[in-house]
């Protein structure tokens, strides 16, 4: 297929949005609250890797970067999720705390955008973490220095095998490496797709400890 056809078939790509109305009257004052809203019905929904989300984090020289991490605890002052720390993300995190969170659940027609500021959790928060991993996983953070350049897949495949022996017959620790953040919202908006492209948005913004609710053009 030559890239003017492929160009043309992607510019038909297109369904039509039905999902029910949002309003800010009809939102829970607490951001929180109505996220843990929508994810459990994501979840009642059987939507696949309802947990799956965009992390978007920047660099030093303002460059922008995003990847697919998953959601691993909600509190009420953030959302939280694991990895290395000296992978891109967790550099970049380092130089600039700022990033942002994204949901898609395209069986409702829904996204939910979250901005605000990253920080680490405690050793004891990503060890109590950790230790409900899978066995295999938690010797696959050990077997990877993410985001590193590797020489092929049975060097990776080697050093994995290497630490499977060497914790053989106990625990697998958590690595000094690893662990949580914590990213503290400022900012979250609730996307619905509606009929004819004129979606519903509503927005959390706050100001001086407090959430104000506004809605949004589409």
């Amino acid at each position: 297929m030559s890239a003017d056809n492929t160009q043309k078939g992607i510019e038909k790509i297109r369904r039509e949005y039905a999902g029910e109305e949002l309003s800010k009257s009809a939102v829970d004052n607490d951001p929180i609250a109505q996220f843990e809203e929508w994810f459990e019905q994501a979840l009642s929904a059987d939507v696949l890797d309802a947990n799956a989300m965009t992390l978007s984090t920047v660099s030093g020289d303002g460059q922008p970067s995003s990847r697919i991490v998953l959601l691993k605890g909600i509190v009420n002052n953030g959302f939280r999720f694991y990895t290395n720390y000296g992978s891109r993300k967790g550099q970049e995190m380092e130089e600039n705390p700022l990033a942002s969170l994204c949901f898609y659940w395209a069986q409702l027609s829904r996204q939910v955008r979250i901005e605000g500021k990253v920080e680490r959790l405690s050793r004891e928060t990503s060890e109590s973490y950790f230790q409900q991993r899978p066995r295999l996983s938690k010797i696959g953070a050990w077997a990877s220095k993410q985001s590193n350049e590797v020489s092929s897949r049975e060097e990776l495949e080697s050093k994995f095998e290497e630490l499977k022996k060497r914790f053989d017959g106990q625990d697998v620790p958590l690595p000094d490496f690893w662990g949580g953040y914590l990213l503290v919202p400022h900012r979250i908006e609730f996307w619905q797709g509606r009929p004819g492209r004129l979606h519903d948005r509503v927005c959390y913004k706050k100001e001086a400890e407090e959430w104000q609710i506004s809605r949004l053009a589409p």
